[in-house]
């Protein structure tokens, strides 16, 4: 019998600033098809995370939660960055289309994944953020599948 424990990291940043960067880290190491899940309360940097490894893509846009439209699509950068709030779905993804996003070249952050676990992936990389202060943010880091646990071994 076997048991897979995955790994998890914790990190805690003390500013927007840190996170921010902490996403470009993030994406120094990306690849296609890579999926990172973001799970936190309103406020707790979900965007400013989005933000960071946007920039580091290359993409100059502005990144604005895509709340009301689910899914904004930048294609200025390095890869196609696939940007999507699921938590008006409110569970129900029949509409989203999120395992053609998928299999598109490109990279798929998602917001309030945690509303959605059930249609997510095996491999994924997952972040919780938790508030723990004005500007602290405590970030649980779990890495799905080999592929992520070699980009955390790398950035973090």
């Amino acid at each position: 019998m076997f048991m897979v424990i995955n790994m998890e990291y914790k990190i805690t940043t003390n500013s927007e600033q840190e996170t921010y960067e902490l996403a470009q880290n993030f994406e120094s190491e990306k690849f296609n098809n890579m999926v990172i899940c973001l799970i936190g309360e309103l406020g707790s940097g979900k965007t400013v995370f989005t933000k960071g490894f946007a920039s580091a893509l290359g993409i100059d846009e502005n990144i604005t939660s895509p709340t009301f439209n689910i899914i904004k699509e930048y294609n200025s950068g390095e890869m196609n960055l696939y940007h999507m709030d699921v938590y008006r779905l409110e569970g129900d993804t029949t509409d989203l289309g999120l395992e053609e996003y998928l299999k598109k070249d490109g990279i798929v952050i998602i917001e309030w994944a945690d509303m959605i676990s059930s249609e997510l992936p095996e491999e994924r990389l997952e972040i919780r953020f938790k508030i723990s202060g004005e500007e602290r943010r405590n970030l649980v880091i779990t890495p799905y599948g080999s592929k992520y646990e070699d980009l955390c071994e790398e950035v973090l």
